[in-house]
């Protein structure tokens, strides 16, 4: 028994050393575990691009890319692009997508008539790709600067400009009366014609407040001239006076006309009743037989003095 008894304690001693050992071990495991930096996962490589980030894309060099969940072509297209998108931070261009369906907005600002639809943009000028939808052609377009032979967009229908605002606005405004009618429609359980009669007189009450909107903001800048003027009431007061003036004119000249009128049927009358006078039983003479007053007297005279010498002699 007194040989036994080392030998078990020489044992437990050996074994607590392992022990301590071991843990010394962990703990400097789990010291440089809990002292070393988090290893990050690889960022996604394709952005997106919505209505509050897409004035981005008018810096550096970007390829963007439209599209819509429900398309088939667009869904074809996707393995490739994600393949381009991982050599974008090597070669130094942002590789993007655009959902059409989520960023009307956008679709309008970019006139996005067909799906997919590709953009090139290199600080702020936009290019149409119009090449293979291969990740190869993707990579020679921009690595052999392809976009150079492309013509750029116009600055008038340019994103930033004042027509694309517009257009975006109005795509906007349409899918917002697509959501109204939809929530109308299936929600409320309104009727498709009582839809449209809504926004029938909505649009019609709209355009009334709009248009005297625009009377008001047009008289308040532009204002009349002529009722703001103080002598405008004098002004008219003084037309209307000389209107009157001429009004008064007038009729005294149609009255003198009338009067005119009236003496020369007046001569009228008295010549005819001196032709009457000089003939016998009041009818006019004959032709030839009618004298005037200056030739009756001569007559009366003459057949006067013969009388007279007649009686002289007898």
């Amino acid at each position: 028994m007194a040989c036994l008894l080392p030998s078990s304690s020489s044992t437990m001693f050996s074994l607590t050393r392992r022990i301590r050992h071991r843990s010394w071990i962990y703990c400097l495991f789990l010291a440089i575990y809990l002292t070393s930096p988090p290893v990050s996962a690889k960022p996604d490589s394709l952005r997106e691009v919505t209505d509050g980030n897409w004035e981005d894309i008018l810096t550096g060099e970007w390829m963007i890319e439209f599209y819509a969940p429900w398309c088939p072509a667009c869904q074809q297209l996707q393995p490739a692009w994600k393949e381009f998108a991982d050599w974008g931070e090597d070669m130094g261009v942002n590789i993007a997508k655009v959902d059409v369906t989520d960023q009307p907005g956008l679709s309008g600002r970019f006139i996005i008539t067909s799906l997919p639809t590709i953009y090139h943009c290199k600080d702020g000028v936009f290019r149409k790709y119009q090449g293979a939808r291969t990740k190869e052609d993707f990579l020679s377009f921009v690595d052999e600067q392809k976009w150079k032979a492309v013509e750029p967009v116009s600055s008038w229908l340019g994103p930033s400009s004042i027509l694309m605002n517009s257009m975006s606005a109005l795509f906007k405004l349409s899918m917002f009366i697509r959501r109204c009618h939809n929530y109308m429609t299936e929600q409320l359980g309104i009727p498709v014609w009582g839809s449209y009669v809504i926004f029938g007189l909505a649009t019609l009450f709209s355009g009334l407040a709009l248009g005297l909107l625009l009377v008001f903001i047009a008289d308040f800048v532009f204002p009349s001239r002529r009722f703001s003027s103080q002598d405008y009431y004098q002004k008219k007061q003084t037309m209307e006076q000389a209107r009157l003036f001429q009004r008064q004119d007038a009729e005294h000249e149609a009255d003198g006309e009338e009067d005119d009128d009236e003496e020369e049927e007046e001569d009228d009358d008295s010549d005819v009743w001196r032709r009457r006078r000089g003939s016998p039983e009041g009818r006019p003479e004959s032709k030839g037989q009618g004298f005037s007053d200056e030739a009756l007297r001569k007559r009366v005279v003459g057949n006067r003095e013969e009388d007279d010498d007649d009686e002289e002699d007898s």
